[in-house]
């Protein structure tokens, strides 16, 4: 998330975990070396992507090297009129995702539609396929409702080990 975006583990909405004091206690006494919370700022890899609407999410995660018990990156491609491109990024904003403009997991795709530019968002979360669906249908809806139309998710987590 932003710098501005409190930080800690996220729930299957996006929404961050407050923790306990025993939480904290525990938090403070492991080992620096382990992991804390996934940011969009870490080096990720795709573990789950599509681009086909008639895909099942539970099928696609099934099919994948998606890790359930671990945060992901959720990252959706709309594509939207240019003049739009600020408003669908705002209402996105909204449910936790952030706008992507920069090349750092790679290149952005272009256009598929002459006329639309496409919008990269992503937010870390928790992942099931059932949030997934959730995630799927709100940036369908999203597309929709500012001319455009959503066209491709994928889930990014850190390499194994």
């Amino acid at each position: 998330m932003s710098n501005s975006a409190p930080s800690g583990p996220r729930d299957l909405n996006g929404r961050v975990v407050e923790q306990g004091r025993l939480a904290r206690l525990r938090s403070r006494l492991r080992p620096r070396s382990e992991a804390g919370p996934l940011t969009l700022d870490e080096r990720v890899e795709v573990v789950a992507r599509s681009d086909d609407d008639a895909i099942a999410s539970s099928v696609a995660l099934d099919a994948s090297s998606w890790r359930a018990a671990e945060e992901v990156i959720l990252r959706h491609h709309v594509e939207v009129p240019p003049a739009r491109r600020a408003d669908a990024a705002a209402v996105a904003a909204l449910d936790g995702y952030e706008s992507v403009d920069d090349d750092r997991w790679g290149p952005s795709p272009p256009a598929l539609e002459d006329g639309f530019v496409v919008l990269v968002l992503a937010r870390v979360q928790l992942l099931d396929a059932m949030h997934l669906s959730q995630e799927r249908s709100r940036m369908a809806s999203l597309g929709s409702r500012h001319g455009g139309f959503a066209r491709e998710w994928a889930v990014l987590q850190r390499p194994p080990g």
